[in-house]
């Protein structure tokens, strides 16, 4: 099966989030892919047994919110546009944000502070 760029590309952020992060993420699913008449799409996935989380890719733009019901709260980064973007950046940011809201006891159970 042949992939389109959109999906091609939510993989390899996929596991660019995987290598970054290791067990602390979980349970991805890709949906809302669009390829034309511009890259569109959301990945939904598990961080820290704490969070769900949506990463949107929106012509070239993206970033992370925590999924809150039916909203989100959208957590900050410097790295705004993919093509400019460098992805270590965006995942020690978002290793920051999502942290931050963790409490440490819970960290410290899992091994991961």
């Amino acid at each position: 099966m042949q992939l389109n760029e959109a999906e091609q590309l939510a993989r390899n952020i996929t596991k660019g989030l995987r290598e970054y992060f290791g067990n602390k993420v979980d349970n991805f699913s890709i949906f809302n892919v669009m390829d034309k008449p511009h890259i569109e799409f959301t990945i939904e996935f598990e961080a820290y047994n704490f969070f769900i989380l949506y990463l949107n890719y929106d012509r070239g733009r993206f970033g992370c919110a925590i999924k809150y019901g039916n909203s989100g709260i959208s957590l900050e980064n410097s790295q705004k546009w993919y093509d400019k973007a460098d992805m270590n950046i965006f995942f020690q940011e978002l290793e920051q944000q999502l942290v931050l809201r963790i409490p440490d006891k819970f960290l410290e159970y899992y091994g991961w502070k």
